[in-house]
């Protein structure tokens, strides 16, 4: 029977079902279309300052002004960083360029794409009272420190220096004990806790004084970057966005957010450590060039020039790398 010999009533409940089931399956391709694209983030460490502009950018809203759903996971020690990226299991790691270079070197398929610091705020702690005051100095001392640190080999090579390493377990405990100690430290963070626990503040011999300028960086899987681009450009357009505003505004949604996931945080450490963050210009570069535009921002020289002295130590070997394997500008604005 043709449409027109129906009866009215039957052709207007026809024609209302027929509008029901477009107007829902419009209403499920928005909700698709509307979806926040989701992305985890596995940190290299408890929620710091250091996490400043991803707990700037999720707390203040700017992840989801560019339709993304942003997850951020804790680390600590033990925590799998590069081995988390490698297999798919989060989608972006913080870490440090030097121990990228080398996983890159060794076939794991990682990208640096954005640059938390300009440089990376490891050095050595050193007792106020200490005859210590240069990397020469350092010739015949004990360190505690992470077994394997680039940086040590370095100074041995650089400075023509023989020390012992004793491991260290991430605490300051043994620092303070020992007015003789020297200890692997983070600018922005050990000297708050040595100060806190009845130290003296103490001098820092900074990596970049030593001429051993790594980047703290943000990497992600070649694969990721390769299939979801404009999503990766939108989380790094969020990203620097919230480095912006946790340095130059109110820094108060990322730290009550920090606290909240971290409960030892507190408002002096933070308060603390955002303004050595700012007065070392952490983020924006010390260089002549160094200033808000050059936030996140990776250079090609400063990666050949890291590349020659990990290969000069033997820690990689010589044309493994090569800058633009290693880093990328493309998602940056």
């Amino acid at each position: 029977m043709h449409l027109r010999h129906l009866p009215f009533r039957l052709l207007s409940a026809l024609l209302h079902l027929l509008l029901l089931a477009l107007t829902a399956q419009l209403s499920a391709l928005n909700s698709a279309a509307a979806a926040p694209a989701k992305i985890s983030v596995q940190l290299d460490w408890v929620p710091e300052p250091e996490h400043g502009g991803l707990y700037q950018a999720l707390a203040r809203g700017f992840f989801r002004d560019e339709g993304l759903e942003v997850t951020l996971l804790p680390g600590g020690p033990g925590a799998q960083v590069m081995p988390s990226v490698a297999t798919g299991k989060v989608d972006i790691a913080q870490a440090d360029s030097t121990a990228t270079l080398l996983q890159q070197a060794e076939g794991l398929p990682f990208v640096q794409f954005v640059a938390v610091f300009q440089d990376d705020p490891s050095g050595i702690l050193v007792h106020a009272e200490s005859p210590v005051r240069t990397f020469s100095d350092l010739n015949g001392q004990t360190i505690i420190a992470r077994p394997g640190w680039p940086f040590l080999k370095f100074l041995q090579d650089k400075y023509r220096l023989k020390i012992n390493v004793v491991p260290q377990n991430f605490s300051v405990a043994a620092f303070l004990s020992n007015k003789s100690a020297l200890q692997q430290g983070y600018f922005i963070a050990e000297p708050h806790h040595i100060t806190q626990a009845g130290g003296k503040p103490p001098r820092f011999l900074s990596t970049w004084d030593a001429g051993f300028r790594a980047y703290a960086v943000l990497i992600t899987n070649k694969k990721f970057a390769r299939e979801r681009p404009a999503d990766l450009r939108a989380f790094t357009r969020a990203y620097l966005r919230g480095w912006r505003d946790y340095l130059d505004g109110d820094p108060t949604p990322a730290h009550t957010a920090m606290k909240k996931a971290h409960a030892p945080n507190t408002d002096a450490f933070l308060t603390y450590s955002r303004q050595a963050i700012i007065a070392e210009k952490l983020v924006t570069g010390r260089d002549t060039h160094g200033g808000p535009q050059n936030i996140g921002r990776l250079e090609a020289t400063r990666y050949a020039e890291q590349i020659a002295q990990l290969e000069t130590l033997g820690l990689l070997p010589k044309g493994k790398l090569t800058p633009a394997t290693a880093f990328t500008n493309e998602f940056l604005p």
